[in-house]
């Protein structure tokens, strides 16, 4: 009875901070963040410690919605008409972003395994924030038609490195024999097989639409999927992650009406995201945040760094518009569900620093939500893909007199 006035008071807590944060033009993320903040042992103590692992599967579950949703994006036929262009620029910021957090936390005395694991993770972008800019202010553009095919592929290749590197960081962590298998082999079996058994789990939930075709049937096989995939992930030792994003890629591309099936799904999972995010920020150790001021500064640094010139790069080498080169960059430091996500896989894989992970991730978290917007619309401002509300006003009005 506890964990559920527990929930119960981690939703309605995150319902009345999204009306706090709606005025000052801020995700609902940053709300269900702080609300969890406000619930969690050190404020209010609605949520404590001990209710941590009662809440595990649900953070599981929720993941697993998440991953599923990015599978979605990856239908072939977007992919081939958004062209190598969005492609190169999405594979060299995320990599640079990973390589430049590495390297600075590495140089900064921090432990390989806490530098590489938060490196992967900062190669991620939070699409829910950087899309709000962009249908408030009807952005319409180059670098507008560009970015929004980046953020949709760049979680996918976030979660590629972070595939890679925390099987190595657990590695270094336990002082194992760093050698071909445990740093290539083994990882690159773990992403083949998570994307093998969610291929076939996406195949299965192709085949049962063909039989259940009201919404409700189709939900639940989609919830059975999802359910079904996470929990072989967790015996079979795979990713979650990447496994029911495979399950939501294949259907996507297997099934016509499969958007169908994902606008239903949307339609459940938000209520069970808000649980998720209200209770990762009640998790966050205020007592830690003091103490991971350097790691913190030099993450968001290194990584902002990273996205920017990364972008640039990827820009530069597909031969894109200057002013691409220039501004796409800003637009990709919102940071929120899939490095939550990804931090929470880490409290649990690397107990030593997953506290400081999961500390660092939700701290920069909520500075990315509150400054990326804004940085997000400053560049597609000047950009010239956001028209001044004042001159755009006026340019209607003269266009309606002229009509007249």
């Amino acid at each position: 009875m506890q964990i559920i006035l527990c929930l119960a008071a981690a939703m309605i807590c995150g319902l009345l901070l999204t009306r706090v944060v709606k005025p000052v033009h801020l995700p609902n993320v940053t709300g269900y963040l702080i609300a969890g903040l406000i619930i969690g042992p050190y404020c209010l103590g609605i949520f404590q410690e001990s209710d941590a692992a009662v809440t595990d599967v649900l953070t599981d579950v929720a993941l697993g919605f998440i991953a599923f949703s990015i599978g979605g994006e990856f239908r072939i036929s977007n992919i081939k008409q958004v062209g190598t262009s969005s492609i190169t620029i999405t594979f060299f910021q995320a990599c640079l972003a990973t390589l430049l957090v590495d390297a600075a936390l590495l140089a900064c005395g921090f432990p390989a395994p806490l530098s590489l694991t938060l490196g992967a993770i900062a190669a991620a972008t939070a699409p829910a924030a950087t899309l709000m800019v962009v249908r408030q202010y009807h952005a319409k553009g180059e670098v507008t038609s560009t970015l929004l095919p980046v953020v949709a592929m760049d979680d996918a290749v976030g979660l590629m490195l972070f595939s890679i590197s925390l099987p190595i960081s657990q590695a270094l962590a336990s002082n194992a024999a760093l050698t071909v298998t445990s740093m290539l082999l083994q990882p690159l079996l773990e992403i083949v097989l998570s994307l093998a058994v969610g291929a076939g789990i996406g195949l299965l939930i192709a085949l049962a639409m063909r039989f259940f075709h009201s919404k409700v049937n189709r939900i639940s096989v989609a919830v059975a999927a999802v359910l079904l995939g996470s929990a072989l992930a967790s015996i079979w030792n795979l990713s979650s992650l990447l496994l029911c994003m495979a399950i939501g890629a294949v259907l996507v591309n297997l099934r016509n009406d499969a958007d169908e099936l994902l606008e239903i799904t949307d339609a459940w999972t938000p209520p069970l995201f808000m649980l998720f995010f209200v209770l990762s920020g009640a998790e966050l150790d205020l007592a830690v945040v003091p103490t991971v001021g350097l790691l913190g500064v030099v993450y968001m640094v290194a990584r902002s760094l990273g996205k920017y010139f990364g972008s640039f790069l990827g820009a530069t080498i597909a031969k894109s518009s200057p002013n691409i080169r220039k501004y796409l960059g800003l637009t990709l430091l919102p940071q929120a569900g899939v490095a939550i996500g990804m931090a929470q896989v880490a409290l649990n894989a690397l107990p030593e620093y997953g506290t400081q992970i999961q500390a660092v991730v939700l701290t920069a978290t909520l500075i990315y939500e509150l400054i990326g917007p804004v940085i997000t619309k400053l560049a597609l401002t000047a950009a010239g893909e956001i028209q001044d509300s004042k001159k755009s006003k006026a340019k209607t009005e003269q266009s309606a007199g002229g009509a007249k």
